[in-house]
């Protein structure tokens, strides 16, 4: 299985890149084992050739080149030929941090290849095992842990004094330093100098001078013990030991302070773009990746990130081969021969040269192919056994390092068979000082890593978001907020980064799943397995007592060569489950509990109040915003917007101030601007949610929290970004929306003022820690709670004045075209609603006006301020094309100038009363707003029931002022017939606008004012032809008109049926007209023939004393039914609109204009009778009128008749006439 390989990106970082090596498939011993090795990183130059030695060399004389540095062997040249201190123990961390995409994530192992191949050879080692084992996501971190080193330093200084008290206890009570042979010393100087003498070059004849050699062979000829400490650092609270200890570093590293971790963060991260936490810090104190090169090996299922130094030589027809001296009398065994398969198969290496000696004198050399090394003599392996090795030590590794920053150590005694794991940090814990694991601030700084790796890619897979929270959390775990606020701080600002506040109306579970990414960071398994604090994985009391401490044993070595003996059930905790908030509110409360504990972390590494210099108490403290004190009332609204603004202006200038002495550019100031501008979010947020349940004081409580949060931000940030504005406008639009609801739900405002005076503790410490860098007042007139409704709404729209000014000066407007829309959109709509409140103050004034008192200056006052609002409203609709509601407004102004020509009615008494010129001017100008408002809607279809409303009030208008104008006819200034024609054409303009045809709920009202106007019209011709002598054709002309509207006005009012006694009156003045008519006519005949069409008239008012009577019934029995009970009265019963006055004022005019008819009928038909002889038809229509003017009279004479019994009489009159109607009619040409 071949795989491509290339450089990782961490190539660039250190050093020059080697050549990718090719992966391979190694088919060995009929057993196939899958391995392909990817070189990701290499410090080491091109491969040289390797010199092959003339036989009886003598390797115990040192070369001239031995030691020297070399252009071809690079920076890395002493490592590659074997002059290589141990592994250090914090290697793994090294590589982690280069390659930090791969932690957590891709990767099952990370270690030094010397602790691979000591742990894939325990089946076959007597000796002993020492190693850390971390757990980051799904990776393991292995580290050697040389106890050797680590008790010496623990007698020199008295760390790590737990350890060793425990490992005395419980494993080697006589443990004592074991020191190595000369032997070792011996085989390890012979092997250096043969790689030097192997070097193929000319460069090998320089001397070296003897300082640098007696330097250089310190470590070759017997590690000193400092040599061997210098590797481990100091617990972290002790920085002032190591600096006095001469071996602390062998590397010209720093002493271990606070800072050696941190280095620095460096600047906080900003949103979606978070930076790494080291520059150099990891460089110092053993975390850095000193290895020649790293690889990416996999082993079968195995993805291991292994650190080598090897050294690889080239060249000719042996493209990359290792190199191995071995002493020709001492066979090759099982152990050296896996060491040097394992070493070639993790390096991609296809050959090894062995070159043998005796004694140090050269023999001879061999060539051997990788795949042929499991079946040397006396060294044959199956590498089918050394996969489920692998296999198995890491299924048991995975299985049982379960908790993310805990160290394990993994511990096998020389000589033992059994394989032990315990958790150190429990154990470490027992002394009450987690800083005595010198592992805690590596790992914690590895999961912060990881976890900032993590988040730059957050938004292209949030599934990883539980991943993220679990690494973050447990590096706060291990932190102290006195020695790392600048991690935890970052740390809490990263897990307030994951919940989304800027979506709060999408379904949490959509972003989030209940079980999400588990499997993508812990396992693949799919069963859940109980966390190890609860499933009592130590052992039971009743084992031995060697084994209570221990979290897992490997009960014999043996076992790990059996396949799958130990399957992968990899844990999965639950608490790598984001949480799944279940509303706005807890998701929010959560964001502002992470950002107060990384505010806290900022504030407690800032210097304290008492540090700061003394203030001068006779010098007064600069501030560009007003005292809260002198802002009292609406009056101080425009000048607190200017000062607000000025202050904005400012910010864009750059000057910016912190009380506390936060050093711009610190670490502490970033992270602070990026903490403060997350709760401000998070508080508009919440502010949103409360609007939204209409909890408005809880709203405005919220927004004044989001508003003091920005207030401190400008008052740190030097320079506001475009985003941070549009933001601001959007909490000064919120705030806005907020005050009008207030203004608008006044009843409301004790429950309001409850709700905005509570305050969690969270929310006052996170204003506490505000109050350190400013006073947060700048906003305080638009979060203030006030009573007045007037001041609640000038706040409103100064808000939204504010950030539409926001939106000017910092040339966002065409950047965010919605958000200006929005804007406008709400200032025309508040100042809409200032305008509507001072017009129905000025209407209130009006009513309020005693007896003929003139126009008050106050009236005049609020009719400009309304009309100015109700104009920049219009102004604000018209810039953003919204035609509806620039309509409404101008609607809106028609009504103010109709309220206007109200109170500009003549001053003098009804008697005198006329329609003034004011009131003709304001009715003017409201018709011309409304005509204005048609206009900018343009056709119906824009919005129906705007334009209809709209149609409305000018047909209203146009009515109103035709009827002023009938009824307080001017005539000290205009001739009759002049007014005439003006009520005419108001009147015909006001049916024009009147929709009678439309269904909808106003039209029986559109139908009555119809019909109204129709009545008036034809009461007016009507009384033109009284009073007018002389043009024959006018009269004709207008006798014509009246006849026209009054049949128009009786068929509308037959249309609704709810006004008989609009009709009857109607009826009436017909009959009226008829008789008017009657007067002018000579003949009998005509006369009788217009005496037979006013009875007629008369006959069909009958459907409107149905009506009355029908009315006057209902009344009468509800009447009965509530006699008892009079106060259950339905004030809407169906004779509500019934007015027994006006019924009983047409019933007498009625009554008497009938029997005039009849009376003169009854004349006209007896004389007609008398000259030309009886005619049977008019005989029947003579006796019939008889038989019902006796009837009436009969009634009319009962003054004790009750109201509705008269109205029967009439019905049964009128039923008589009818009935003869069509023979008087038939008999009388």
């Amino acid at each position: 299985m071949e795989e491509l390989c290339g450089l990782g990106a961490a190539a660039s970082l250190r050093g020059e890149a080697e050549e990718p090596k090719q992966g391979s498939v190694l088919f060995l011993g009929g057993n196939e084992v899958k391995s392909s090795a990817v070189v990701k990183y290499s410090s080491a130059p091109p491969q040289a050739a390797f010199a092959r030695l003339q036989e009886k060399t003598d390797l115990k004389l040192p070369p001239a080149n031995w030691l020297r540095e070399s252009a071809k062997l690079g920076p890395a040249g002493t490592t590659i030929l074997g002059n290589n201190k141990k592994s250090k123990p914090f290697s793994s961390f090294g590589m982690a941090y280069d390659f930090i995409d791969s932690v957590g994530n891709d990767v099952d192992v990370v270690s030094d290849s010397e602790n691979i191949k000591k742990l894939l050879k325990i089946p076959y080692s007597k000796s002993h095992v020492s190693m850390a084992v971390h757990r980051i996501g799904r990776t393991l971190l292995l580290d050697e842990l040389d106890i050797q080193e680590l008790f010496m330093r623990s007698s020199q200084t008295g760390d790590w004094t737990w350890l060793k008290e425990f490992y005395q206890r419980l494993i080697d009570q006589k443990w004592q330093r074991k020191k190595k042979s000369k032997e070792h010393w011996y085989q390890k100087a012979i092997l250096s100098k043969f790689l030097y003498y192997s070097i193929n070059g000319d460069g090998a004849a320089q001397p070296v001078p003897s300082t640098s050699k007696q330097h250089q062979e310190g470590p070759v000829s017997g590690e000193s013990d400092e040599a061997g400490r210098a590797s481990w650092p100091a617990p972290f609270e002790m920085p002032s030991s190591l600096s006095e200890d001469p071996g602390a570093s062998n590397q010209g590293s720093v002493p271990l302070e606070p800072s050696y971790i941190v280095g620095h963060v460096a600047s906080a991260p900003k949103e979606q773009n978070l930076t790494t936490l080291f520059n150099d810090g990891e460089n110092s104190q053993g975390l850095k990746n000193d290895f020649v090169r790293n690889i990416l090996w996999t082993f079968e299922d195995i993805h291991m990130l292994v650190g080598s130094n090897m050294p690889i030589f080239g060249g000719g027809r042996y493209p990359a081969v290792s190199l191995r001296l071995r002493d020709n009398n001492k066979p090759i065994n099982v152990l050296t021969g896996i060491d040097y398969w394992l070493d070639n198969l993790i390096c991609n290496v296809p050959e090894l040269v062995m070159c043998f000696h005796v004694n140090g004198i050269v023999q001879k050399y061999e060539m051997i192919k990788t795949e042929d090394i499991p079946n040397l003599e006396n060294s044959n392996f199956s590498t089918k056994v050394i996969k489920d090795i692998a296999q198995n030590i890491l299924s048991f590794l995975k299985s049982n390092c379960t908790k993310e920053g805990h160290t394990y150590w993994l511990f096998k005694a020389s000589g033992s068979d059994i394989v032990k794991l315990y958790d150190l940090t429990t154990l470490c814990e027992e002394t009450e000082d987690k800083y005595q694991n010198p592992f805690t601030m590596p790992v914690a700084i590895l999961l912060y890593k990881v976890a900032c790796n993590m988040m730059l890619k957050k938004n292209q897979n949030k599934k990883h978001y539980g991943t993220i929270r679990t690494l973050l959390l447990n590096c706060l775990k291990l932190l102290d907020n006195g020695r790392h606020p600048q991690i935890i701080a970052s740390a809490n600002y990263m897990l307030s980064e994951l919940f989304q506040l800027d979506e709060p109306k999408k379904e949490d579970s959509t972003d989030f799943p209940i079980n999400g990414n588990s499997d993508e960071s812990y396992s693949e398994e799919e069963e859940e397995m109980p966390d190890s604090d609860e499933n009592g994985s130590y052992s039971n009391s009743s084992d031995p007592p060697d084994d209570n401490k221990a979290v897992a044993i490997i009960k014999s070595v043996g076992e790990l060569s059996v396949p799958e003996k130990y399957k992968s059930v990899h844990r999965i905790r639950p608490s790598c489950a984001f949480p799944v908030c279940h509303g706005t509110e807890e998701r929010c409360r959560l964001v502002l509990n992470y950002v107060l504990e990384g505010l806290k972390s900022v504030d407690s590494s800032v210097k304290k109040e008492g540090d700061l210099p003394a203030a001068d108490p006779s010098t007064p403290i600069p501030l560009k915003y007003e005292d809260e004190s002198t802002s009292g009332g609406p009056e101080c609204l425009e000048k607190q917007m200017a000062l607000f603004l000025d202050k904005m202006g400012s910010f864009q200038k750059g000057k910016h101030s912190s009380q506390s002495g936060m050093v711009p550019g610190s670490w502490q100031y970033k992270m602070k601007l990026q903490l403060i501008l997350k709760s401000s979010k998070a508080y508009y947020v919440l502010s949103d949610a409360a609007m939204i349940l209409q909890k408005y004081g809880r709203a405005l409580r919220y927004i004044k929290l989001a508003l003091q949060c920005h207030d401190t931000y400008c008052c740190l940030c030097a320079s506001m970004l475009p985003e941070v504005l549009v933001f601001l406008c959007q909490c000064l639009t919120l705030c806005g929306d907020i005050q009008l609801m207030l203004a608008q739900n006044a009843n409301n405002r004790a429950a309001y003022l409850e709700e905005y005076n509570y305050q969690t503790k969270e929310d006052q410490e996170i204003l506490h820690s505000l109050h350190r860098e400013s006073r947060c007042q700048v906003f305080a007139w638009a979060t203030d709670l006030s009573t007045d409704l007037e001041c609640q709404l000038s706040v409103s729209c100064k808000c939204y004045e504010a950030a539409y000014e926001i939106l000017l000066f910092s040339n966002l407007k065409n950047q965010n075209p919605e958000q200006h829309i929005q804007v406008l959109k709400r200032m025309g709509n508040i100042r809409n609603e200032i305008g509507v409140f001072y017009m129905n103050q000025a209407a209130a004034v009006q009513t309020e006006r005693v007896g003929n008192k003139n126009v008050s200056t106050t009236e005049q006052q609020l009719w400009k301020k309304s009309f100015s609002c109700f104009e920049e409203g219009i102004q604000n609709f018209e810039s953003i094309d919204d035609a509806t509601n620039a309509a409404l407004l101008l609607c809106n102004t028609g009504r103010l100038m109709r309220i206007c020509a109200q109170a500009h009615c003549a001053t003098e008494g009804d008697f005198k009363r006329e329609f003034s010129p004011e009131e003709a001017l304001y009715y003017n100008k409201a018709i011309d707003y409304y005509l204005k408002a048609l206009r900018s809607l343009g056709k119906r279809d824009v919005h129906p029931a705007v334009w209809d409303s709209v149609n409305w009030e000018l047909s209203t208008t146009y009515f109103t002022m035709a009827t002023l104008q009938q009824d307080y006819a001017p005539l000290s200034r205009k001739a009759q017939e002049q007014i005439e024609k003006e009520v005419s054409e108001a009147m015909m303009k006001s049916l024009k606008y009147c929709d009678v045809d439309t269904v909808s709920a106003r039209q029986p009202l559109c139908q009555y004012r119809a019909a109204t106007i129709h009545h008036r019209l034809a009461s007016m011709y009507h009384s033109c032809l009284r009073n007018q002598v002389g043009d024959e054709h006018l009269r004709k002309q207008h006798r014509v008109l009246a006849d026209l509207h009054y049949s128009k006005a009786v068929r509308l009012f037959q249309l609704l049926k709810d006004a008989p006694c609009e009709f009857l009156r109607v009826q009436l003045e017909r009959v009226a007209f008829a008789e008017f008519q009657m007067a002018s006519q000579n003949s009998s005949a005509g006369k009788l023939k217009t005496l037979f069409g006013a009875l007629d008239i008369m006959a069909k008012t009958k459907s409107a004393f149905q009506l009355i009577r029908k009315e006057l019934v209902a009344e009468s029995e509800q009447i009965s039914k509530d006699k008892s009970s009079a106060e259950n009265m339905s004030p809407n019963d169906s004779s509500a609109g019934l007015n027994k006055e006006e019924v009983l004022k047409l019933l007498s005019i009625f009554e008497s204009r009938m029997s005039f008819l009849l009376l003169q009928s009854i004349k006209l038909l007896t004389s007609t009778k008398k000259k030309i002889g009886g005619i049977n038809e008019e005989e029947a229509v003579l006796k019939t009128n008889k038989q019902v003017y006796s009837l009436l009279l009969r009634a009319t004479a009962n003054k004790s008749m009750a109201l509705l019994e008269r109205t029967e009489v009439i019905l049964n009159l009128l039923e008589q006439l009818a009935q003869n109607a069509e023979a008087g009619n038939g008999g009388i040409q």
